[in-house]
């Protein structure tokens, strides 16, 4: 389709694998910035947009959405792709979300870049190939404009994950350097699971340090979650040079549902976001096949205080450990706003404020390019 599509319903150069030390002091005010809500009471939902199954946009398709952050300054949003050249390249998207305060009206794609390694390579000619990243979140620097992102890496390749620090335009600067505890580990079952490490990060307030959370509990912090009980999960704060600020456990629910012999059925993080009093907003996905092999979401926002919570970062293995975990608090069971369908949330983005001052709450929906799927975003009034 033409550039404009509506959907209906730098940096400098810099050294290659640098890390964010010696960057300039934080800038709480940084007009990049989305409008991070101070507390969330509760959400108030505004409206819903679809994308068109298999819609094009400059010769991509479509879908994927697995990470979406609001670029203030441009008034633009990133929605990053997780296709790992099933149909194209891995690439994000720059888009405009038309609404108001009492209507979501459109969604607009206006550009697309592919991520790129660090010889400007996009991923289908990079070494290790169209496999070697599965982007699951985006973000914004709020400091200069860059972007980060999240690749859960494959277990099954031996590709360990990472978080990457790139320019505007896709291409990679710098790695976050990885804690041992994460690396992947093909012919045993330790470190991280497969295709569950780090599905959302977040910057804190003034993009100081940024925080990433694993989908699902590393081999060493016990098994995954049933029907019958949850499961802890390791949140990580990461400072600019790649250090371990603090870790804490964030404990999931258990499945909502009970599974059915030989069916899939899963819950874990799937995207987190901080407020601007430290809390974070985490994002939890379940979902459970039924006979008919369909699958049925499950989704809660919570509002985790990690305050009091035990830092765990000194911890080979949680399982069998003592400490305490983060508290949660529900926000919102996105099964109780009545819509025909809930789907694949993997992305969450502060955006603009309303005129009444509050902020704005946009999810997006992965719909892995499938057509029982659906590529939705949802927006919300945060409710102080």
């Amino acid at each position: 389709m033409k550039r404009g599509i509506r959907t209906t319903g730098a940096l400098a150069a810099l050294a290659l694998g640098m890390v964010l030390a010696g960057c300039s002091a934080p800038q709480p005010s940084s007009p990049r910035a989305a409008a991070l809500a101070t507390s969330v009471s509760g959400l108030r939902f505004i409206g819903e947009q679809r994308v068109a199954h298999q819609a094009l946009y400059e010769g991509t398709m479509l879908g994927g959405f697995s990470g979406l952050d609001y670029d203030a300054a441009r008034g633009r949003w990133l929605v990053a792709s997780d296709d790992r050249c099933t149909h194209n390249a891995a690439r994000f998207y720059e888009a405009h979300l038309e609404f108001d305060a009492q209507a979501f009206h459109a969604i607009r794609f206006v550009g697309v870049r592919y991520f790129r390694d660090g010889e400007g390579k996009d991923y289908s000619a990079a070494k290790g190939g169209c496999g070697s990243i599965d982007v699951e979140a985006i973000r914004i620097d709020p400091r200069d404009g860059s972007i980060w992102f999240g690749s859960e890496g494959d277990r099954r390749y031996g590709l360990d994950p990472f978080i990457a620090h790139a320019t505007r335009d896709g291409r990679r600067v710098g790695l976050l350097p990885l804690p041992e505890a994460f690396r992947v580990h093909k012919e045993e079952e330790r470190g991280s699971r497969y295709n569950a490490t780090f599905e959302g990060i977040a910057f804190a307030p003034g993009g100081d340090s940024l925080w990433a959370s694993n989908e699902w509990p590393l081999y060493a912090d016990g098994p995954l979650p049933t029907s019958q009980q949850g499961a802890p999960l390791r949140m990580t704060q990461f400072g600019r040079d790649g250090s371990v600020l603090r870790q804490f456990a964030y404990q999931l629910d258990a499945i909502p549902a009970p599974s059915l012999p030989g069916k899939m059925a899963e819950n874990g993080v799937s995207e987190i976001l901080v407020m601007a009093d430290g809390e974070l907003l985490v994002l939890e996905r379940a979902t459970v096949q039924g006979a008919d092999g369909r699958h049925v979401n499950y989704i809660r926002l919570y509002a985790t205080d990690a305050r009091a919570a035990s830092d765990v970062k000194a911890l080979p293995a949680l399982a069998g450990a003592s400490y305490t975990p983060a508290r949660k608090r529900l926000v919102l069971d996105l099964g109780t706003l009545g819509l025909p369908r809930v789907d694949n949330l993997e992305a969450m983005a502060w955006g603009p404020r309303l005129p009444n001052g509050h902020a704005t709450l946009v999810l997006a929906s992965d719909d892995n390019f499938g057509k029982s799927q659906v590529s939705q975003f949802l927006l919300f009034e945060v409710l102080p």
